[in-house]
Formats: C-alpha cells, sequence, structure tokens
C-alpha cells in the first residue's frame, strides 16, 4: 500500500470537511494507516469524524511550552533568535488523538503578524507540515482552510493531489477555478473536483460544463443525513452508513492511480 497525500479545499459551505471526513474514513476501512490533519482556522474536521466533545485536541500553535523547547523561544516572540528548522518528526506520535483507527492533529492558526508572518509558532507549523507530507508512510489528508489562502505555503507542493469541493453553483466553481492558478503558481499540477450535494443529471451537467476541463473525479448525492450529525455532533456515516459508499469509490480511484499502471 503505497502512502498518499491529499489536500482538501474549496469555498466555504461546499461541504469540504465533510468530503475530508468521508475520504479519511474510507481509506481507514480500505486498509490503510490513515492520519487527519486539520489545518482550517474554523476547525470542525474532530467533530467530522465523530470525535467525541470530551477527547479535547490542542492545537499545535497553542502548545506555548513545547515551541519554546523547539525553536528556543517563547511562543508569541517575534523578531529574535529562534530554530527556523526545529526537530519535529517525534510530534506527530506526541499531540494526536485516535478515533476508530483514524489519528487527528489539530494545527491551529498563527494570530499575528500575517500570512508572513516569522515567528517560532509558524517555524514549527511549517517544519510538521513538510514532514508530514515528505516522510510519512501512510495517508495524510489535510483539511485546508476554505477558499484559496493555504496555497501560498510552500509545502502544499508536495501533496500527491490537490482536491478540490465544489457544488452546482457559480461561486464555487469560480473559486476552485482560482485555486487550480494558484496551486500550478507553486507547483501542483495535479488537481481535480469532488461534486458535492447533486440532486440531479441536472446538476452533474452543470458541474462538468462548468469546470472548463478540470478532472470530476467523483460525485456526491446530496444527503440530509449530513445536517443531521452535524446537529448531533456525529459522524455522517453514523448517521447514514450508505454515504460513504460513493466516497469510497472515489478513495479507491485515488488510490488506483497513485499506484499508476499493473
Amino acid at each position: 500500500m503505497k502512502p498518499i497525500k491529499l489536500a482538501v479545499s474549496g469555498k466555504g459551505g461546499v461541504g469540504k470537511t465533510t468530503v475530508a471526513a468521508l475520504l479519511c474514513r474510507s481509506l481507514a476501512d480500505m486498509g490503510y494507516s490513515v492520519l487527519a490533519v486539520d489545518a482550517d482556522p474554523d476547525a470542525n474536521l474532530a467533530s467530522a469524524l465523530g470525535f467525541a466533545e470530551d477527547m479535547h485536541i490542542t492545537p499545535l500553535v497553542a502548545m506555548k511550552d513545547l515551541i519554546e523547547e523547539r525553536t528556543g523561544a517563547q511562543s508569541g516572540s517575534s523578531g529574535g533568535f529562534f530554530k527556523l528548522n526545529p526537530k519535529v518528526d517525534d510530534l506527530p506520535e506526541m499531540i494526536w488523538k485516535e478515533n476508530n483507527g483514524i489519528r487527528l492533529m489539530l494545527m491551529g492558526t498563527v494570530q499575528k503578524g500575517g500570512a508572513g508572518c516569522i515567528c517560532p509558532e509558524s517555524a514549527v507549523l511549517k517544519a510538521l507540515m513538510a514532514h508530514l507530507l515528505v516522510y510519512r508512510d501512510e495517508a495524510v489528508i489535510l483539511d485546508m482552510e476554505a477558499g484559496i489562502e493555504h496555497l501560498g505555503r510552500a509545502t502544499a507542493g508536495a501533496v500527491d493531489r490537490l482536491i478540490i469541493v465544489v457544488e452546482p453553483g457559480k461561486r464555487s466553481i469560480d473559486t476552485a477555478l482560482k485555486i487550480v492558478q494558484l496551486a500550478g503558481d507553486i507547483g501542483i499540477k495535479d488537481s481535480c473536483l469532488i461534486a458535492n450535494k447533486i440532486r440531479s443529471e441536472l446538476d452533474r451537467d452543470f458541474i462538468l460544463q462548468a469546470a472548463q476541463g478540470l478532472s470530476v473525479i467523483g460525485f456526491l448525492p446530496f444527503d440530509e443525513a449530513c445536517m443531521k450529525a452535524d446537529m448531533q455532533r456525529m459522524a455522517v456515516w453514523e448517521a447514514d452508513s450508505k454515504c460513504l459508499e460513493p466516497c469510497r469509490a472515489i478513495a479507491e480511484k485515488l488510490m488506483e492511480e497513485k499506484a499508476g499502471p499493473a
């Protein structure tokens, strides 16, 4: 089983985090070792994966003592001297939580200095993201922040496939096209779409026409179980196990393409 590194993005509200969770569950059910990484400031992947509310997961950027230990500078400081390439290879096992065969890590958000912040938290985040994408021998699923902001991070160039979740609507397609363009600027050439909330053949046709030739790797039907799961803080497959079937087919296709010709 070859490891695969997937980044999931898309416009807010299209079901990006639900799709990321479904991919995690599908790959785990297929026998892969799965590490889910919530890199979205609006962190909801734990809920989508069915982690209990009392299973508290501390975001990496909030681990001030750990950041100071690894960089030699206090979290929240900037402008001083600290390690730009801190040791991070042992961090995943230290900070993840596991539920039903899926391990989850929360990255958190650097609250000061903007996207170009040079600070201890940023150094640890960047180093850990690079380690996860380049060196981990497992399936790593990154739930990235909605929109296109995260694509300025050079580590995104190490993903095997950038998956952009869209829904039947021009705005989500427009965002997807912008994401693909920016992804290409930093070296990501392998992007595809997953169409979510599909109600009819009309929706499918709209996606295919509006995608302007982008690969659509799969279609997921609109499912009210998603709303039920969200209201009850449960994994969507716990509300309706059938919702896994189309996503499992997508996961199998992704792995077949990763493996290449027999």
